[in-house]
């Protein structure tokens, strides 16, 4: 499917304005897609309509890149979150086309989610081109309802057939700085962490906002069973300062090298330095996990009704670069049914290989290169 050509209303090049937020899972490829359309079009004007959230705003600020906040609401079947989504439907909609107008935007790349929604509808007001990336493998409310009104859809996941069937496919989209460093050793990226350059690491994270079921988990099977441990050193993300003050102490009851962190703000020498990685699978992880080559158990967030982060990382268990399991929820079960999966792949190196290799079969993870080709006109 060729996307629609960005009609030109602005002097010196397109302008395309990202829609998504709400969590970094939407921003971070957004911002990996941004770059690689700087590369090939430097004319190109990149803005990002995100929501209210803090979040957002942290991180695109960090990113310094263009941004505007527009004050969409999540859709939900609660009476209250229906209400405040059909009541914020209408502003939502009113400062898209503001931020459109003023922008002089030549296409809309609506990146899912909740504020991608009301962007779009602006987008259709104005006769402005619409492409969507959809980033999970069973894609929401949202983009099925955008998909419809889109010119382009690429997908950076598979989401089968029937009304999927024309959607583009794409490797995972992963911004340079989730990336390892080209050129750079797992020696290297654990030196410039403040790890210790030999052994092997073990990368724990929950995402952005940290999993406290995930955290407790790997702790506990440091503190039960350390030696399963031996030779390893955890890099552990917790999620917030909170958390990470916990897990500390454990980890140095134990015995175990740790570095406990509430965020990591260099995820691709995370990746980088690592050997292992427990993690959920949202979108984002699980694309840096390929492009990182790391074998990975995933737990999926368990309260999502469509489970859509097990459905995320079933290309990389089905090639044999990683291992789904259920988060159980309740710290005894996860401990029973978890830890013997976890212990085998700590101390048997031959499955780990085998898995690393199965990671580099997958080929690169150049999702984002051929996204913006075709924004920016191959």
């Amino acid at each position: 499917m060729t996307p629609p050509a960005a009609t030109e209303r602005s002097v010196g090049g397109p302008v395309l304005v990202f829609a998504g937020g709400g969590t970094g899972g939407h921003l971070y490829p957004a911002l990996a897609i941004a770059e690689a359309v700087a590369e090939r079009c430097p004319g190109a004007r990149c803005v990002f309509a995100c929501s209210e959230r803090p979040l957002d705003g942290q991180i695109l600020e960090k990113a310094g890149v263009e941004f505007a906040s527009v004050p969409a609401r999540p859709f939900g079947l609660r009476p209250r979150t229906l209400l405040k989504f059909v009541w914020g439907w209408g502003a939502a909609v009113r400062s898209a086309r503001a931020l459109l107008r003023r922008t002089g935007a030549t296409q809309v790349v609506a990146m899912g989610g909740f504020v991608a929604a009301p962007v779009v509808q602006a987008a259709r007001a104005e006769r402005l081109p619409i492409s969507l990336v959809n980033l999970d493998a069973v894609p929401g409310k949202a983009n099925r309802w955008i998909a419809r009104h889109a010119g382009a859809v690429f997908t950076a996941a598979e989401p089968g057939e029937g009304e999927f069937g024309g959607w583009t496919r794409v490797r995972p989209i992963v911004r340079k700085g989730a990336a390892p460093p080209v050129g750079e050793s797992p020696q290297r990226c654990r030196e410039r962490l403040g790890l210790a350059a030999e052994l092997r690491t073990l990368l724990v994270t929950g995402g952005s906002q940290g999993a406290s079921t995930l955290n407790g988990f790997v702790a506990r099977l440091a503190e039960r069973e350390p030696r399963a441990l031996e030779g390893w050193q955890v890099l552990h993300l917790a999620g917030s300062e909170d958390a990470a003050r916990e897990l500390a102490p454990v980890y140095r009851a134990a015995g175990v090298p740790a570095a406990v962190l509430a965020y990591c703000d260099d995820m691709g020498r995370a990746w980088g330095s690592a050997d292992l990685a427990v993690s959920r699978s949202g979108a984002g992880a699980v694309a840096e996990a390929w492009a990182a080559g790391v074998p990975a158990l995933f737990l999926p967030y368990p309260f999502h009704r469509d489970q859509h982060q097990r459905a995320n990382a079933a290309a990389l268990e089905k090639a044999g670069g990683a291992v789904i399991e259920t988060d159980r929820i309740d710290a005894s079960a996860n401990d029973a049914a978890l830890s013997p999966v976890l212990r085998r792949l700590l101390t048997d190196r031959g499955v780990l290989a085998g898995m690393r290799e199965a990671m580099r079969r997958l080929g690169p993870a150049d999702g984002a290169a051929r996204v913006a080709e075709a924004l920016a006109g191959g």
